[in-house]
Order: C-alpha cells, then sequence, then structure tokens
C-alpha cells in the first residue's frame, strides 16, 4: 500500500554534538539542497572490500539519478558510536533516506526511529536490525540459504563419506551476530544435520560434529580457530567458515599440517579473492552475495520514495527484500544449481 511521504522533514540539528563530524569518516558532497533526493550510506567500515562495493554501487546509482550522496562509516567492525553520530547528521542535513550496515542491530535501533520520525526512509543493507521491522526495509541476503548452499553441495560430494564426517564450524564470535547464525544453521540444516534452537549455534547433538570455534571473521582468527579444532580433532575433513579470510586462515592451519589436500573448506561471500581461492583450490565452493547490487537498489528505493512516496516491499514470502546468492564451485554436484569460478570472477560483489 503507497505511504505519503512528509512533505516537510524535522530537523535535528541540535542532536549533532559539534565533535561529531571530526570523528566520523565522510565522504561525499554536501547534502543537496530541497529539490535533489539526498541519501547518506553508514556503513561498519571504510575499507573492508565488501563495503567498498557497497559504497561504489550507491556511488554510480546516485549519478546515474543525479542524487546526493554522503559516505559515512565507522572506524572499526562494532564502532557503533560513529554510526550514531552519522544517523544524526544525516537528520540534520535533511537526507530523503539513509542505508545501514548496522554494528550494532539493536543499540541503533533509537538512533533510527528518530531518522524516521523525520521522515526519512531507512534501509538496513546486508545486516537485519533487531527486530527487522525497526528499519523500514531490509535489502540482504539470504544468508541461511547462503549456507544451505554449501552444506547441500558438501554432503553430496562427499556422497555415502557424509555420514563419517568431521565437521568443524568457524563462526565470527561469541555473541552469535544473526548473520553468522543463519550461515551456520542452513550450513548443517543443508548437510543433514538436526539443528536445535535455530536461533542460535551450538546446541546441536549430531555426532559428525566435532567443534565450533571462533574467526572474528578474518584470517588470523580463522587459523586460531582452526588450530582449536584441531587440537580437538586432528582428523576434521569438513570445515564450515563464516567467510573466507576465515576459510584462508583455516587453510593455513592446515597446510602446516601437511592436511590442506584432505580437508574440504567451505565459505560465504565470493568476493574475488575468495573466489580466487575456489578458483586454486583453497575453497571448494562459496556462496556469492551481491553487496554492490544492495547498495544500488536501496539508493533507487530512496529516489522512488523522494519522489512518490513509497516504500520498498519485501521479497514474496520473506521478511526482506532478497538481493541474490550463487554457489561458486569448479565441482559442481547434480542437486545444486551453480556457477564456475570463472563466472564467479566475473560476478563477484556485483
Amino acid at each position: 500500500m503507497p505511504i505519503t511521504m512528509p512533505t516537510t522533514k524535522t530537523r535535528m540539528a541540535a542532536l549533532v554534538a559539534a565533535t561529531a563530524l571530526a570523528s566520523m569518516s565522510v565522504a561525499g558532497t554536501a547534502m543537496a539542497d530541497d529539490d535533489t533526493t539526498s541519501a547518506c550510506l553508514i556503513t561498519k567500515t571504510e575499507t573492508n572490500p565488501f563495503f567498498v562495493k557497497m559504497r561504489e554501487g550507491a556511488s554510480a546509482k546516485a549519478e546515474e539519478l543525479g542524487m546526493e550522496l554522503k559516505s559515512f562509516a565507522g572506524r572499526i567492525d562494532g564502532d557503533h558510536k560513529t554510526q550514531v553520530q552519522a544517523i544524526e547528521t544525516c537528520i540534520a542535513d535533511g537526507a530523503d533516506g539513509i542505508l545501514l550496515t548496522a554494528s550494532d542491530t539493536s543499540a541503533i535501533v533509537s538512533a533510527v526511529q528518530q531518522a524516521r520520525d523525520a521522515g526519512i526512509l531507512v534501509i538496513a543493507l546486508d545486516t537485519p536490525l533487531d527486530p527487522i521491522d525497526a528499519a523500514d526495509a531490509t535489502f540482504a541476503t539470504d544468508n541461511f540459504k547462503a549456507g544451505e548452499l554449501i552444506g547441500t553441495w558438501a554432503a553430496s560430494r562427499l556422497g555415502d563419506d557424509a555420514d563419517d564426517a568431521r565437521i568443524g564450524l568457524l563462526n565470527v564470535n561469541v555473541s552469535q551476530p544473526a548473520v553468522g547464525v543463519l550461515r551456520n544453521q542452513g550450513f548443517l540444516q543443508g548437510f543433514g544435520i538436526d539443528l536445535g534452537d535455530p536461533k542460535k549455534w551450538g546446541d546441536e547433538t549430531d555426532p559428525r560434529i566435532v567443534g565450533q570455534d571462533t574467526s572474528d571473521g578474518n584470517e588470523e582468527g580463522g587459523r586460531e580457530g582452526m588450530e582449536n579444532l584441531l587440537v580437538e580433532d586432528p582428523m576434521i575433513d569438513v570445515v564450515y567458515t563464516i567467510n573466507e579470510p576465515a576459510a584462508a586462515g583455516a587453510y593455513q592451519a592446515l597446510k602446516a599440517m601437511g592436511r590442506e589436500n584432505e580437508v574440504m573448506i567451505v565459505s560465504v561471500d565470493g568476493s574475488c579473492s575468495g573466489v580466487a581461492n575456489v578458483r586454486d583450490g583453497v575453497i571448494g565452493a562459496t556462496a556469492q552475495q551481491y553487496p554492490l547490487r544492495m547498495a544500488s537498489l536501496g539508493i533507487e528505493a530512496i529516489k522512488t520514495w523522494a519522489d512518490e512516496g513509497i516504500k520498498p516491499e519485501p521479497t514474496p514470502g520473506k521478511d526482506f527484500f532478497d538481493t541474490g546468492v550463487s554457489l561458486v564451485t569448479d565441482q559442481p554436484v547434480d542437486d545444486v544449481d551453480s556457477i564456475s569460478s570463472a563466472e564467479g570472477m566475473e560476478r563477484c560483489w556485483g
């Protein structure tokens, strides 16, 4: 049902401290005049390639549509305070819309509500807010499906040997953020393992799971987490990783033991470097997501909101707009649609 956009935006400049801009990483031009649609992109960091792609997509689409865009980023992943300051600045500048990848999905809700109260469309990218309807819309990968794709692929590649698999899982961190839980649980379900509470990982009772550790989503963490898992069971033969940097670290730990060719590693992200690792045999398969598409579609939605007062609708049957996921592997199986590493390289993070 169309929703009419307020004709006058509430200005909340008093919320913005004079020091806020100094503490934020900001790119882009000043906000537009009243006749030009304006948007903000707020990411967790500005250096992570995933968010770099988002910024590229948002910038290109904003230029195409004649919109003004201001980009903000936290200094590090988890920099919640800077993201709040960015939202306050966007409110004061009279932005029409905000695209947000939240570092703290629940603590950011009050700042998001202030923006929505000011007539600003807020779209969560990649990471749903808690609760998900705290944002006007969410554009994201179906992370459960991403995990399910690599789990189904792994079980199919193993065939009858899947019944005796020794599985180690490398998650992001002990706080169990929603994206990490969805990928983990999707992988286990795809592999044919009964889930406990699907809203958390670690309560499964299948004896094929030899252990779960954390990686912080980076290569060093992946190596350390893999080393810990190998202490629990040096004969692990299947490794799930939250993302491709963690997978690269796990591979290094396995290589140090001379087992890099004996263990199947699967992951999620589909970055160009991750797809290269599929091509080179480091990763057996990865689920590719599309951050550039997320941000580009988000900018289009803000333009529609500004021009027509219509909010984006979720994908039918889901509570978010699904921006797509593809399995990338050079070892295809009959029961899972996939693309090759060559095609994955052409698409990587597009």
